[in-house]
């Protein structure tokens, strides 16, 4: 129970790798809301433990919904101890053909909704003089894959923006790391094993022989979240098995 009496927010914490951190968070004690723009099924989860579990609607690229979600944990549970911005959109395309939408679409949330995320939970644990926000990036941040040059340069700028908030927070009590996975069994992770294509292509870079589970990531996050991490502050903690990249 290593966070027991904790309250976390997870965004885009319905479905993929948010539910698989918010489901790791609940059985450790912690009370979680869970925010995306779509509930999905996760009134399952709520039917489970309607006590220490909700959902709540954010759009992540508009700040005002951001500061609704933080005003929303703290009024359901009694505070916020835990952030994790996780909400993300991919979009591929090769450079000179990416749409200009689908460009501002990866910015708005992969970039700006962390920035937006990170601003609200600040000002809450800042006042509080403690908290954890966990921002999530991506193996794509430092490794070169043709067609992701958008996903892959927002994930690159979290994390920068990731080390440079841990350093203006920290002194505050507010410790910023960032959980950085690789390809997963879940969530993107999954839409590669379903392209033949793709996955003979990148499977064979798996040092372990196999892309990760959703509940490893979320035993990273988890560490990140937890005590056993009490003085690591500005750190991209990679969870990708070793790749083997070319």
């Amino acid at each position: 129970m290593r966070l027991k009496g904790k309250v976390a927010i997870v965004t885009g914490g319905t479905k993929g790798l948010g539910r698989a951190i918010a489901t790791r968070f609940l059985d450790e004690g912690a009370s979680v809301l869970c925010a995306a723009r779509s509930p999905h099924d996760i009134d399952l989860l709520v039917g489970e433990m309607p006590d220490r579990v909700a959902f709540h609607p954010v759009d992540v690229t508009d700040p005002a919904s951001v500061d609704r979600l933080v005003e929303a944990a703290v009024e359901r549970f009694g505070g916020l101890d835990v952030f994790v911005a996780n909400a993300g959109v991919n979009r591929d395309g090769k450079v000179e053909r990416l749409a200009a939408a689908d460009w501002t679409a990866m910015v708005d949330t992969n970039l700006n909704g962390v920035f937006y995320s990170t601003q609200a939970a600040a000002r809450h644990m800042a006042a509080n003089g403690s908290g954890r926000i966990i921002t999530v990036s991506s193996c794509m941040s430092s490794r070169v894959a043709i067609g992701a040059a958008g996903y892959a340069a927002t994930k690159a700028a979290v994390e920068m923006f990731t080390k440079t908030a841990a350093i203006e927070l920290g002194r505050k009590g507010v410790q910023v790391n960032c959980l950085a996975p690789g390809v997963l069994d879940g969530g993107m992770g999954e839409e590669l094993a379903g392209n033949k294509k793709a996955w003979d292509a990148y499977s064979p870079r798996f040092s372990l022989g196999r892309a990760g589970r959703l509940s490893e990531a979320a035993d990273g996050a988890l560490f990140l979240a937890s005590d056993e991490s009490s003085y690591i502050n500005g750190h991209v903690l990679e969870v990708n098995g070793g790749l083997l990249w070319a």
